[in-house]
C-alpha cells in the first residue's frame, strides 16, 4: 500500500494551510516566496509563531510524525535578524522539544557568543520538525511536506540572514549540490533571503580546525545586518 496521499487529501491539506494562513492573519500569498504579510510588530509575531507552534505540533502528514517524541519547532527571538538552519532534530531535540540542546547545540551557543549574539538574539530551527528514524537524512517527501512551516517562520521572523548549518541544510536550502567545503563562506539566497552556508558545529566535535572557519562565517552573516542598517 502506497504512503503517498491521495488528490482529495492533497487538496484537503493545502485548503486547510490556506486557512491557517488567513487566520494568523497573512493577506496573501507571493509566488514562489511563500506567505508574506505586513510587517508586523514584534508582539504579533510571537502571537503568530506560537499559532504555527500548536499548528505543527498537531501535524502528521508525513510518516515521521508516528515515531516522534517531540515537534520540534525551533525557537528564539521572533524579530530576530539571524535565523539558523539546521538539518533534523536529534535525539536530544526529539526527547526535549527544543533545537540544538545536544553538544553540538552547546557548542552552537559559544560560537554564537563568539560573534557578539546569545541564543535569545537569534531564532534556531530545522529544515524538518520531526526526528527522522536513526538519524538518517529527511527523505524528500518530508521535506516537501514539512517546507511550508519553515517558509512561514522566515516570513513571519523577517531575518536578513540565514545561516545554514551543515551539508545537509545548505544544499536542501540552496537547491544546489556544491560541496560544503566550496559553499561555505559565500551568500547565496533562499526565497530572497541572503543565505550563509557553513559546517554544522557537530564537524567541529570531530576536527576542532573547522571551529575558525564556522566563526568568520557567523561573521560574515552578522556583517548583512550592519550593511542593512546601513
Amino acid at each position: 500500500m502506497s504512503d503517498k496521499p491521495s488528490p482529495a487529501q492533497v487538496k484537503s491539506d493545502v485548503r486547510n494551510y490556506l486557512n491557517f494562513l488567513r487566520e494568523a492573519g497573512f493577506l496573501y500569498l507571493v509566488p514562489g516566496g511563500g506567505a508574506a504579510a505586513p510587517s508586523p510588530s514584534a508582539h504579533s509575531r510571537a502571537d503568530r509563531l506560537e499559532a504555527l507552534r500548536q499548528e505543527t505540533v498537531r501535524c502528521t502528514k508525513c510518516k515521521l510524525a508516528g515515531g516522534r517524541t517531540h515537534v520540534v519547532f525551533g525557537e528564539g527571538n521572533p524579530n530576530a535578524d539571524v535565523m539558523f538552519v539546521g538539518e533534523a532534530p536529534g535525539r536530544d531535540e526529539d526527547l526535549q522539544g527544543r533545537p540544538f540542546v545536544g553538544r553540538a547545540g552547546q557548542l552552537l551557543d559559544a560560537l554564537i557568543a563568539e560573534v557578539g549574539l546569545r541564543r535569545g538574539d537569534v531564532f534556531i530551527g530545522n529544515v524538518i520538525k520531526c526526528r527522522p528514524p536513526g538519524n538518517r537524512d529527511p527523505e524528500l517527501d518530508e521535506i516537501q511536506t514539512c517546507e511550508p512551516y519553515l517558509l512561514t517562520q522566515i516570513a513571519l521572523i523577517q531575518p536578513r540572514v540565514i545561516v545554514a548549518l551543515g551539508r545537509f541544510a545548505a544544499h536542501t536550502l540552496s537547491g544546489t549540490t556544491t560541496p560544503i567545503t566550496r559553499m561555505r563562506g559565500k551568500f547565496h539566497l533562499y526565497h530572497d533571503v541572503k543565505l550563509m552556508p557553513t559546517f554544522h558545529p557537530a564537524a567541529v566535535l570531530r576536527n576542532p580546525n573547522y571551529r575558525a572557519d564556522i566563526v568568520a562565517d557567523f561573521r560574515r552573516a552578522v556583517a548583512v545586518i550592519g550593511e542593512s542598517a546601513g
